[in-house]
């Protein structure tokens, strides 16, 4: 695992969308996963001018959307296929044909999650899963007490989850469960590039860091990771000693 710290959370979104654009570079038909969430915008948006002024072609590319509340799809403005349209498919018209994304509205959400999973096993492994951090841990929508070995699957909403999520919606908006890609299609991914920014964030960084690898703490299994990426700013790094960061990045 490579940690690296930036001095703010523009630097680290760049540095993040350099990684990205490298891997396209490198595989032009490169399956990619993004989330939806405060983290991701800056680098969706400085990918979308890569894309624009021609540095990096998304052509051949294929995506798979991470995660999706119940009841939700691209019609409601705080669904996570709402946001990644808005930032980022459409400003660079990326052809439907490329995309997957879990159906919110599915009457059989297990089949959707059977269907997701098959996308993958086809399509895959994932080239590069970039992924967000919760209060709580959590990676997606992989909340405290998910099975690492899970791949596509309904999950029950922690608490915290509900609460933090209320600023991606317009009114208060009851949120009855969520679908998401597994922490094993995680573990599976080719890179995997973890991203947080802000100092609400250091306490459970360090947790994320320093503690014992546990699904108490979702976030953690990226130390075991062959190949994975932390990208933090450094308030989010805040809490980190100067041991813990050298300790880490070697690991």
């Amino acid at each position: 695992m490579k940690l690296s710290i930036y001095s703010d959370k523009d630097a680290m979104s760049r540095a993040t969308a350099d990684l990205i654009a490298d891997q396209i570079r490198r595989k032009p038909d490169s399956l990619l996963c993004f989330p939806s969430g405060e983290s991701p915008t800056i680098v969706l948006n400085s990918l979308v001018k890569y894309g624009l002024e021609g540095h990096v072609d998304f052509s051949q590319c294929r995506f798979v959307g991470l995660d999706e509340w119940i009841g939700m799809d691209e019609n409601d403005a705080g669904s996570c296929k709402h946001y990644l349209y808005s930032n980022f498919f459409n400003p660079l018209k990326i052809s439907q044909k490329q995309i997957i994304f879990f159906d919110g509205l599915a009457e059989n959400p297990d089949q959707e999650c059977k269907r997701i999973d098959q996308y993958i096993q086809e399509y895959g492994p994932i080239d590069l899963m970039l992924v967000g951090l919760g209060m709580n841990g959590h990676i997606g929508l992989n909340e405290p007490g998910v099975d690492f070995h899970s791949y596509a699957h309904i999950t029950e909403l922690d608490p915290v989850t509900v609460k933090v999520a209320q600023k991606y919606f317009t009114k208060t908006t009851e949120l009855s469960g969520g679908i998401t890609l597994g922490l094993q299609h995680f573990s599976e991914a080719k890179t995997a590039v973890l991203i947080v920014a802000g100092k609400k964030k250091a306490e459970i960084v360090l947790k994320v860091l320093t503690e014992k690898i546990s699904n108490k703490i979702p976030g953690t299994i990226i130390r075991s990771h062959e190949n994975a990426f932390v990208f933090l700013d450094e308030e989010a790094a805040s809490q980190l000693s100067d041991n813990t960061r050298e300790t880490v990045s070697n690991h």
